[in-house]
């Protein structure tokens, strides 16, 4: 098997960082929801604590380069012109030029229209509240046991952050199985 270059950057930006996002999220809100008082000892407070903030950190450097590898380098792929003279109404011309390629067709339009807007701009989203929490965390550390008022706002923003990048991760596949950057 052998990739291109841009298919390799397109798999560490959906799959690498994509895999390591969801298993800090995994463990990001397994620790925030159990991080109460009752559960745990003081000892074990102060132990699940640190790893608590390591694990949103991750998540939120993880989300940031997630949407900076694709909008600085795979989105300018996608967005390729096309050479002046290129019919923009046939597809097998367009193969090289993603944008095109799912505007030259009724069928695939929507894919651009909806599913790459959401990624343009509602995927900046994940990474600022995945920011947002990593901080809560870092500010209140172990006193997020004693306030569920600010942790069960970290576990919303934190739910947010995943569902808007879940939604572009999925947008992301099923746009490059219309049309792949090659």
């Amino acid at each position: 098997m052998e990739l291109t270059e841009r298919e390799l950057y397109t798999v560490l930006h959906g799959l690498v960082l994509g895999t390591l996002f969801l298993l800090a999220f995994g463990g990001g809100l397994a620790g925030l929801y159990s991080l109460r008082e009752r559960y745990l000892t003081p000892e074990g407070l102060r132990e699940r604590t640190p790893r608590l903030l390591l694990g949103t950190s991750v998540m939120a450097v993880v989300a940031w380069l997630t949407v900076l590898t694709g909008t600085f380098i795979a989105y300018p792929w996608y967005r390729a012109t096309p050479p002046e003279g290129t019919n923009l109404e046939d597809p097998a011309a367009l193969v090289d030029y993603p944008r095109y390629l799912l505007l030259a067709q009724e069928k695939t339009a929507g894919w651009h229209e909806f599913a790459m807007e959401w990624k343009e701009h509602v995927a900046w989203i994940a990474p600022m509240l995945a920011t947002a929490v990593a901080f809560a965390v870092l500010y209140y550390g172990i006193q997020l046991a004693r306030r569920g008022d600010v942790r069960n706002a970290a576990i919303v923003f934190f739910v947010l952050a995943f569902a808007a990048a879940g939604v572009a991760g999925l947008f992301g596949a099923f746009i490059t199985k219309a049309a792949p950057v090659m």
